[in-house]
């Protein structure tokens, strides 16, 4: 056995030209099982390229993936014994509590839009005010 190697070329080299991804396969005896053999290494691979690509894009859109465990909440909601909402990142707090769990977040997006604006340097520092109570942190 082997005198077959050095008698026929039965070798296949495919290259995806877009790409530059190439193939080669010598595993067969026969050329055109080579080819298919070779053609499916390709269309694998070049599945393998558009799924990270596909992958990169979700990480792009999802942004930082951040685990929800203790200390990573971005706002407290306190009931008892007063009443406080308050935005973790921003420094942001009202006392309308419920007006906040009917959907009223206004506020909060905005003390976030100022404070992604200014990268957090600072701009979280000031609180912003709700229900007629002024408070703010230095």
């Amino acid at each position: 056995g082997g005198q077959n190697v050095n008698k026929l070329e039965t070798a296949v080299r495919v290259k995806h030209i877009p790409t530059g991804i190439a193939v080669k396969c010598t595993e067969e005896r026969s050329q055109g099982m080579n080819k298919a053999r070779a053609l499916t290494l390709l269309k694998s691979k070049l599945m393998v390229l558009e799924r990270e690509k596909q992958e990169e894009e979700m990480r792009k859109i999802r942004g930082d993936i951040v685990i929800a465990d203790f200390g990573q909440q971005i706002r407290n909601y306190v009931f008892h014994p007063y009443k406080m909402v308050k935005d973790v990142r921003t420094g942001c707090e009202t006392s309308a509590v419920d007006r906040v769990l009917d959907g009223d977040l206004n506020e909060f997006i905005e003390a976030f839009l100022n404070y992604r604006a200014g990268a957090g340097a600072g701009a979280g520092a000031e609180s912003n005010t709700a229900a007629g109570s002024s408070t703010s942190k230095q």
